[in-house]
C-alpha cells in the first residue's frame, strides 16, 4: 500500500466504546492517517459530517444499528450533510443475515466484522480507493450496485461517485486542488441524485396509486397510503428546495387526496384526485413520455408486482 498516502485524509470514527474507538483510531494511524476524529455519539456522527464532511467515516452498528443505517440512507439520498458519496464503512461484531442486509440496504460501502487487523482495515480501505464501486439510484435506494446477476435487464443507470479519498490517497493533490475538483464533481452527482430520485419517486407514487385502487374495495385504508404520503412530502421537499413549481401543486393534490381517503371523505373522488395528480406529477418528470406510454410502464411494472406477489404467495 506504499503507493497510498492517507496523510492528507479525513477521517471520522462513531463508536459508543472508547476502548474499540481508541483501536481503531490506533489502527488508522498505523496505516497513516494523521487526521481522523473519533466520536461517541450519533448525534456527534451526524454533526460532524454536517459540519466537515470526511473523506472516509468508520461508524460501529452495535446497539443502534437501525438509527445508523437510517442515518446512512439519508444522507446517500442527499437528505442530510453536503457530501452524499464520503466513503462510509459500517464495523460490526456480529454477524447476522438481518444486520447484514440493513447495512448493505442503508447504501454504505462496506462491512467490516470485529476484531479486524490493520492489514484488513487496510485492505478494504484500498478497495474502495482503487476499486469502488458504481452507485445506483432507486426509489428506495441510493448506494453502490449489489446487483449480483449482471445478465438480468434493468433501467438503473450508474455513475462513478465522487472520491476525494481517492482524490487525496492517490493521485495526492493538493488540499485546493481536492476543494475545487470534488466541488465541480459533487455540483454534477448531486443533480444527477436530485433529478434521478424525483424520476423515481413520481413513478413510485403513480405504482402506489395503482395498487391502492386493487385494494380499496377491501381496505377502508390501503397498505400503501402510509408510504404515499411519505413519498409526496419527500417529492415536495426535493421539488421546493430545486424550485421546481410544477410539481409542487401536484404534491398538494396528492397529500389532499391521500388526507380524504384517511378521514374517508368520498373515497371515489379522493382516489380520482389522487390518480389525476400522481400522473400529473409523473409528467412533470417525465415530459418525453406520451399519456399512452406512461400509463403502458405503470401497468407492465404492477402486472410483475401481482406475479412476483403471487408467486411468493404460492412457495408459502
Amino acid at each position: 500500500m506504499g503507493r497510498l498516502s492517507f496523510d492528507a485524509v479525513d477521517a471520522l470514527v462513531y463508536d459508543p466504546v472508547s476502548a474499540n474507538r481508541t483501536a481503531t483510531r490506533a489502527a488508522l494511524y498505523t496505516l497513516g492517517f494523521r487526521k481522523t476524529e473519533t466520536v461517541s455519539a450519533l448525534e456527534d456522527f451526524v454533526k460532524s459530517i454536517q459540519k466537515s464532511p470526511p473523506d472516509l467515516a468508520l461508524a460501529e452498528a452495535q446497539g443502534a444499528a437501525d438509527e445508523l443505517c437510517g442515518i446512512i440512507q439519508s444522507l446517500r439520498q442527499g437528505g442530510s450533510g453536503h457530501n452524499p458519496f464520503i466513503v462510509i464503512i459500517v464495523t460490526a461484531w456480529e454477524k447476522n443475515t438481518s444486520l447484514i442486509q440493513r447495512v448493505l440496504s442503508s447504501g454504505a460501502d462496506d462491512l467490516l466484522l470485529r476484531p479486524f487487523s490493520t492489514g484488513l482495515l487496510g485492505q478494504r480501505i484500498e478497495t474502495h480507493i482503487e476499486r469502488r464501486k458504481s452507485f445506483v439510484i432507486t426509489s428506495e435506494y441510493v448506494g453502490p450496485d449489489r446487483r449480483k446477476d449482471d445478465s438480468r435487464p434493468s433501467n438503473v443507470e450508474m455513475f462513478a461517485p465522487p472520491n476525494s479519498l481517492k482524490m487525496k490517497a492517490k493521485d495526492k493533490l493538493p488540499a485546493d486542488a481536492v476543494a475545487k475538483l470534488l466541488d465541480v464533481e459533487l455540483k454534477s452527482a448531486c443533480e444527477k441524485l436530485q433529478s434521478e430520485k424525483l424520476r423515481r419517486d413520481s413513478f413510485q407514487a403513480c405504482i402506489l396509486w395503482r395498487l391502492m385502487q386493487e385494494t380499496l374495495p377491501t381496505r377502508e385504508v390501503p397498505p400503501e397510503l402510509d408510504s404515499l404520503i411519505a413519498l409526496a412530502a419527500s417529492i415536495g421537499r426535493r421539488s421546493r428546495d430545486n424550485d421546481i413549481t410544477a410539481a409542487l401543486e401536484w404534491c398538494e393534490q396528492m397529500m389532499a387526496a391521500c388526507e380524504g381517503l384517511k378521514l374517508g371523505v368520498d373515497r371515489n373522488a379522493s382516489m380520482h384526485l389522487l390518480g389525476h395528480a400522481a400522473l400529473s406529477l409523473h409528467q412533470v418528470f417525465h415530459p418525453e413520455k406520451s399519456a399512452g406510454d406512461q400509463l403502458a410502464e405503470i401497468d407492465a411494472t404492477v402486472a410483475l408486482i401481482r406475479a412476483r406477489k403471487h408467486a411468493q404467495a404460492i412457495a408459502v
